[in-house]
């Protein structure tokens, strides 16, 4: 099995799902609830990082009145 940062966001989150699901339905066996809890946690946190990451690089790019480039990150465009 792939080491998590070395998963894409969409595989992360599907593993992440699929162990949501069983440890939702219960047919795990305790040892393997606890291993698969501590699985699903590092990957809420790899899909978390992903999502912060992707949310820094989109920024919307303007061009001032003096003809110079201007950068507005993402949070500062949806209050406007």
């Amino acid at each position: 099995m792939a080491k998590t940062e070395d998963l894409t966001f969409e595989d992360a989150l599907l593993q992440l799902e699929n162990i949501v699901r069983e440890l939702e339905a219960g047919r795990i066996k305790l040892d393997d609830a606890v291993a698969a809890y501590t699985k699903a946690v590092n990957l809420k946190n790899f899909c978390e990082k992903k999502l912060k990451e992707a949310q820094l690089k989109i920024e919307k790019i303007e061009t001032t009145s003096d003809n110079k480039l201007s950068v507005t990150p993402l949070d500062k465009i949806e209050e406007e």
